[in-house]
This record gives structure tokens, C-alpha cells and sequence, in this order.
């Protein structure tokens, strides 16, 4: 079986709290939030194109109805499986049991995959329901047997199994001592199955769902603290590999993950937004200190599933800023026809981005990052046959007008420049 990209950054973060080495998930769980929407809008399908489905003309038609079923979705799946940019593929005990147990789907891959391990009431983001007003209640739908294995019980003779050893376990704190407690005790017992079961886990913690008292300014402070001090006592083997919060702001997140190094701290991607909205949540978060990032629905409703990915993987490398980002992904959109949701002017904007499952409706513009035209170049180009975007491997290296440091094959060294150096030499690539 291949080795997981998973396991190597882990063990190469864990080592050197210096290394660049970051882990990318594309949340692929929300059918166990949404419902027929889960699947997202049927404007993106992968290469194998359309899947069967009956439509009444009477009712709607297929393109009225506007979201992929099940098949379609499952295909976006595999592809983004196939194109191994991501480190871990989240998904539903249901979609994990057809895809790697049923399938084998990530025998031979590099991505790992995961399984939502617990539905909190929170997430319960059904049509016409009002779940998401009540505070999170403790409930978990799927059982570690049937996530590692597909049935009640697991042969247990072997240390591995054809499904998912990771799952997701999520907790909502909401600053109510009875709701809490209640969610503890939850957490107490699946960690106790997960160590027995030997299965392993990573820990969400979601922002409170109602009305908790604390102000917005201090919510960082309130996050950090509810986790540290759930965990402190627990031991290694009960620990989660590693988190998954709201991001809450620089100073927040530098807080938590400069505490203990061993912590391996990972951000949540929110509601849909705009395309800059994750590519500059991803590098601000990684700049101060997140080692990991879930994106669900930031994936899912992008018009090219591949090509959003692929962008977020060049810009955690450094090899190219948000704003690039958004100019590239807007290039292999027109390269490929596809037509894009927004303006690359709207789609450069920064909004006020909403972190539960109820829905965006709280996002709002806040900031918008002046467009100038850049210089002609070439945009980059999609291998239809691979249908991923093909991407330069390293930044242009632009004329100097000051000096930055440099490896020796003439590249910019990004690890040794100040911030001003960086700030010049974005600049002058841009040609500003």
C-alpha cells in the first residue's frame, strides 16, 4: 500500500516546527448536513460528464433542478482523488463505504481517506428545519466499525481495515454548563472506543450555534481556552491529530498554536464566498501557524474543482500569492469556457464570511483589492486528458528594482526575505 501524504507532513511538522509542510482536506462530508443539496450546484461535473437521472418534464427539467445527484458527485470524488493534491478526503460513512471499501479507491493513493465520525445537531442544516436555532446537542449517526469496516462489528484479528481509520469528531461549545457537559461526556466515551478500537481522529471545534455571551472581539480567547483545557487531560493516545476551528484572526491563532508545538492546529473554510476569500484564508492562516485546512463548501461550489485545489496547493507553497491566485484560476476558467460566478473584479473581494452550517448569509464585502491590468503573459493551460490546470512549478522571477535573497539557481528565497523585501518583490512582479 502507498504511504500517505497524511502521515509523512505529520511526522515532518511534528520535527521541524520550521518546515513548510501543510495538509489540505476537501470536505466531502456534507451530505450528512444538507441533505439533496449536499452534492452542490451541477454547473461543475468531472470529465465522465453527466450520470442518468429521471426528470418529469412536467415537474423541472435536469438543468432546472440545478444540483449533481449522488453519482455525479461521487465522480468529482474520485477525480480529485486521482489528482492527489489533497492529503485527506473527508467523507459521510456512506460515501466511504463505496468509495474505499466497496471500491479500493485509495489502495494505491497517496490521499488518506476520512469519515465524519459525529453529526452534531448544529450541522443539521436541513430545508424548512429549525435545528440550527437550538444549541448543539451531542449525536453521532455512524460507529467506528461501520466507518473502518462497513458492518457492526469489525474483525479485529488485523490492524487494518478496508475503510476509513480517521474520522472526524466534532464538538460546539456554547458557554452553557449542562450543553457542555453533555458534549464532554460525549467526546469522554468516543475517545475511550476510538483508543480501544485503535482508530484515529481529528478534533473540530465549531464556534458557539446560539447566543453564548461571548462578544465577537474575545470569541478567539474563549475557542482557545475551551480546548486547551478539554484536552490537558488527556494523554497521548486519546489525542486528536489535530484541530480544525474558525479562523478568529492572527493573534488568536498564533495564541493557540505557538502554546504547544506537538498541537497541530487546522482551520475550517466556512461558507462559499468568494474565490479570494479562501485563497487569502488559507495564506494568512498558514502564516500564522494553522499546519491544516478543511474546505468544504469552498471546494464544492467552485466552478473547477481541480483547478481551485491546485491553486490552493501553489499558494501554501509559496509559490504564488492569493491575489495570483485568483488571476490564474480565473485563466484556466476562461481557458476551459467555463463561465466563472463573478467578475474577476467582485471575485477578488473580501467578505465577512460565516462559519456555521446555517448558511452565508451573514457575508457582506468588506475589503476590495484594487485590480490592476498585469502585464500580458500566458495564462495557464488545462491538460483536458488529466482535465487539472497545468501551473508553473516556480514564480516568474521578475526584474529587480530591489534587492531580495535568492537560491542559487536565481529563484527569490521566500524563507529568508523580510517583509519588506516581499512586499517589493510581489510588487515588482506584478508590475506595479
Amino acid at each position: 500500500m502507498m504511504s500517505k501524504s497524511l502521515d509523512d507532513k505529520l511526522a515532518e511538522i511534528k520535527a521541524n516546527p520550521a518546515s513548510r509542510a501543510f495538509i489540505i482536506a476537501d470536505a466531502k462530508d456534507a451530505d450528512m448536513a444538507f441533505g439533496i443539496r449536499a452534492t452542490g450546484p451541477r454547473q461543475h461535473l468531472s470529465a465522465q460528464g453527466a450520470r442518468p437521472a429521471q426528470f418529469s418534464p412536467e415537474v423541472w427539467t435536469r438543468d432546472e433542478f440545478g444540483y449533481r445527484n449522488l453519482p455525479e458527485f461521487l465522480d468529482i470524488i474520485r477525480e480529485i482523488v486521482h489528482q492527489a493534491k489533497v492529503d485527506i478526503m473527508l467523507m459521510s460513512a456512506s460515501v466511504n463505504e463505496q468509495l474505499s471499501i466497496k471500491e479500493g479507491l485509495f489502495r494505491n493513493s497517496a490521499v488518506t481517506p476520512a469519515a465524519r465520525a459525529n453529526d452534531t445537531t448544529d450541522v443539521w442544516a436541513v430545508r424548512h428545519g429549525t435545528y440550527l436555532k437550538e444549541p448543539s446537542h451531542p449525536f453521532r449517526s455512524a460507529t467506528i466499525d461501520h466507518i473502518q469496516c462497513g458492518q457492526f462489528e469489525c474483525d479485529r484479528s488485523r490492524d487494518d481495515f478496508p475503510g476509513a481509520n480517521l474520522g472526524l469528531y466534532s464538538i460546539t461549545f456554547v458557554n452553557n454548563l449542562e450543553q457542555d457537559r453533555n458534549a464532554l461526556l460525549a467526546f469522554k466515551a468516543f475517545r475511550e472506543e476510538a483508543e480501544i478500537k485503535k482508530f484515529r481522529y481529528f478534533l473540530e471545534v465549531f464556534d458557539p450555534n446560539v447566543a453564548s455571551g461571548v462578544t465577537p472581539e474575545v470569541l478567539g480567547e474563549f475557542i482557545n481556552d475551551c480546548i486547551l483545557r478539554s484536552l490537558a487531560g488527556v494523554t497521548a493516545a486519546g489525542r486528536p491529530l489535530f484541530l480544525k476551528i474558525a479562523y478568529h484572526g492572527p493573534r488568536f491563532m498564533e495564541e493557540l498554536a505557538q502554546y504547544d508545538p506537538q498541537l497541530v492546529v487546522g482551520i475550517l473554510g466556512g461558507s462559499a464566498g468568494t474565490t479570494y476569500d479562501a485563497f487569502k484564508l488559507i495564506h494568512d492562516a498558514q502564516k500564522y501557524g494553522a499546519r491544516v485546512a478543511l474546505f468544504g463548501r469552498k471546494i464544492n461550489n467552485a466552478e473547477h474543482q481541480l483547478a481551485f485545489i491546485e491553486m490552493l496547493r501553489l499558494i501554501v507553497e509559496g509559490k504564488i500569492s492569493p491575489e495570483e491566485a485568483v488571476r490564474a484560476y480565473h485563466g484556466v476558467l476562461q481557458s476551459r469556457q467555463i463561465k466563472p460566478k463573478l467578475s474577476l473584479e467582485q471575485d477578488l473581494a473580501l467578505t465577512d464570511q460565516s462559519m456555521s452550517y446555517g448558511g452565508d448569509s451573514r457575508s457582506r464585502i468588506l475589503v476590495s483589492t484594487p485590480i490592476r491590468s498585469p502585464k500580458p503573459k500566458t495564462e495557464p493551460a488545462v491538460d483536458s486528458a488529466k482535465s487539472r490546470p497545468e501551473l508553473p512549478s516556480q514564480p516568474s522571477s521578475p526584474q529587480p528594482t530591489q534587492t531580495w535573497p535568492t537560491k542559487s539557481n536565481g529563484l527569490p528565497d521566500f524563507s529568508k526575505m523580510t517583509s519588506a523585501q516581499r512586499q517589493a518583490y510581489d510588487r515588482a512582479r506584478l508590475g506595479l
